[in-house]
């Protein structure tokens, strides 16, 4: 147990508390009034009216919780072109504010900065927008606050002479819910959070009447698909209470197994099933059906015996799903599964434009109109017919696209080159996900939206070519197939 200086360098000096598999995070709450008449130099315990307790199974997790719960908007803004984190600190910590600024550009944030602070974060070649401090009453971060162009303040340091100016910034701050961070410890520590991807959709609720007494032992299996990479945990016991959190910890490929999304394999609820299946993004969010994951289930149900036939049915949130298998030398080597019917209609997809089908229809995002086909497949899709591809920013265009306000679900978004009537060329933003080497859900929206506008034919076996491999896509009168390869990439055992 650590407590009181534990959190002294992250600016809280109120407790770190380690009960494996847990931690446990105090974080005080403030008030505008008691922060008024507050002397800025104080600790956050004499500026706060009580404190709220995150608990996570790491302290970045136990920290946005704390975080959230003490009022402060803890994620990344969708568009960064211009919201960003404001960066003001004393002298001695120059040296350690590049890193961190760093850490903040690389998330695709805008760096706002006074002069001084400026030239440090410049010193790596990061570029910076500088703010006037607040007495010099123009181009102030407290305009840029009224503008929404803030999202986070880190601000060190509070001399006699602008304790004022502090009070008034933080006050603002607190009022439009930005955390205002007054050590570079714990503005790491926010970078770390926002890296990431937490939120309260997939952290897990924690009973602290009932902890975990140690770490819980599940056994997993990484599986590939043209790339695609799914990580399978066997469910069928129900041991597995909160997917969408085990998807942010073990899909981060730095510090977990790494993956685009997990899988759950579960017992059926529903008559003709041989299984049930629940797939999750690797934000935690729930990805309804993936083509590729729905491959590899295939392979992962035959070769450990759990449903040793070459036709299965997979009950999947948006229907049943029928998958063949076939194999070499005894194990499942490619996978056929049929998707289902494609639906253009607009309310279906969703897409929120007053149109029956979305089809070749122009719409304008991130500053360009697109022609965009939008289809639902099983989860919605939005195509987008291009004559180049690889030039186009599918990093800044993507999210975007995930996030427009005709996407009520928001969207996944196929970026596709028509090569010829038998072959597609294909990049895809997933939502949850960022750009994948593959999606199979992704190619067989993209055939069909072809098949609609004409480029390619019905009851022709259609490649798709993709970063991550190829697979082929039929649309006939009885849905969509889709078949490709699957491999077991390796098994283990994590602690939870």
């Amino acid at each position: 147990v650590m407590t009181g200086s534990a959190l002294k360098d992250l600016g809280y000096g109120t407790g770190l508390y380690r009960t494996p598999p847990y931690y446990a995070v105090k974080v005080p709450v403030f008030s505008f009034e008691k922060l008024l008449d507050a002397n800025s130099s104080l600790g956050p315990e004499m500026k706060s009216t009580g404190e709220v307790l995150g608990v996570g199974k790491t302290v970045n997790e136990a920290l946005f919780k704390g975080l959230v719960s003490a009022g402060y908007s803890i994620d990344l803004p969708v568009d960064r072109r211009e919201m960003g984190v404001y960066i003001t600190v004393k002298d001695e910590d120059k040296p350690e504010v590049v890193q961190l600024a760093k850490k903040f550009a690389d998330l695709g944030l805008r760096i706002y900065a006074t002069e001084g602070t400026a030239k440090a974060i410049r010193s790596i070649d990061i570029d910076v927008t500088v703010v006037n401090k607040l007495y010099d009453n123009a181009n102030t971060s407290m305009d840029l606050l009224s503008e929404g162009k803030i999202k986070y303040i880190i601000y060190t340091g509070t001399p006699l002479d602008v304790i004022d100016d502090f009070i008034k910034l933080h006050r603002r701050a607190l009022r439009l819910s930005v955390a205002t961070i007054t050590s570079i410890d714990t503005a790491n520590a926010l970078a770390d959070i926002l890296a990431g991807g937490y939120n309260q959709s997939n952290t897990e609720l924690v009973d602290i009447g009932h902890l975990r007494q140690e770490p819980a032992k599940l056994k997993f299996a990484k599986m590939q698909s043209t790339g695609d990479d799914i990580i399978f945990f066997d469910n069928r016991d129900g041991s597995v209470t909160a997917p969408e959190a085990l998807a942010v910890t073990y899909c981060n490929r730095h510090y977990g197994i790494g993956g685009n999304g997990i899988a759950l394999i579960e017992d059926p609820t529903v008559p003709g099933a041989d299984v049930s299946t629940r797939m999750f993004n690797k934000d935690g969010s729930a990805g309804q059906i993936g083509a590729n994951a729905i491959l590899c289930v295939g392979k992962y149900l035959y070769d450990n015996g759990i449903v040793k036939k070459e036709r299965i049915a997979v009950q999947t949130p948006v229907g049943m799903k029928y998958i063949k298998v076939y194999t070499e030398n005894g194990r499942v080597r490619s996978v056929k599964a049929k998707m289902g019917d494609a639906d253009f209609t607009a309310a279906n997809v969703p897409v929120s434009i007053n149109r029956r089908q979305v089809v070749d229809y122009p719409v304008k995002v991130a500053g360009m109109v697109w022609n965009v086909t939008c289809v639902n497949v099983g989860n919605p899709h939005c195509v987008v017919f291009a004559k180049h591809i690889d030039t186009i920013d599918v990093k800044a265009v993507g999210p975007q696209f995930e996030h427009a306000d005709i996407f009520p679900e928001r969207i996944n978004t196929e970026f596709v080159r028509f090569v010829n009537k038998t072959t597609l060329r294909m990049r895809t933003w997933e939502r949850g996900n960022g750009e994948t080497y593959a999606c199979g859900t992704g190619a067989c929206a993209a055939v069909a939206a072809a098949c609609e506008l004409g480029y390619c034919d019905r009851d022709e076996d259609i490649t798709v070519k993709m970063k991550g491999g190829d697979v082929i896509v039929r649309v006939t009168d009885d849905g969509i197939s889709m078949l490709g390869t699957t491999d077991l990439i390796f098994e283990g055992t994590v602690e939870y």
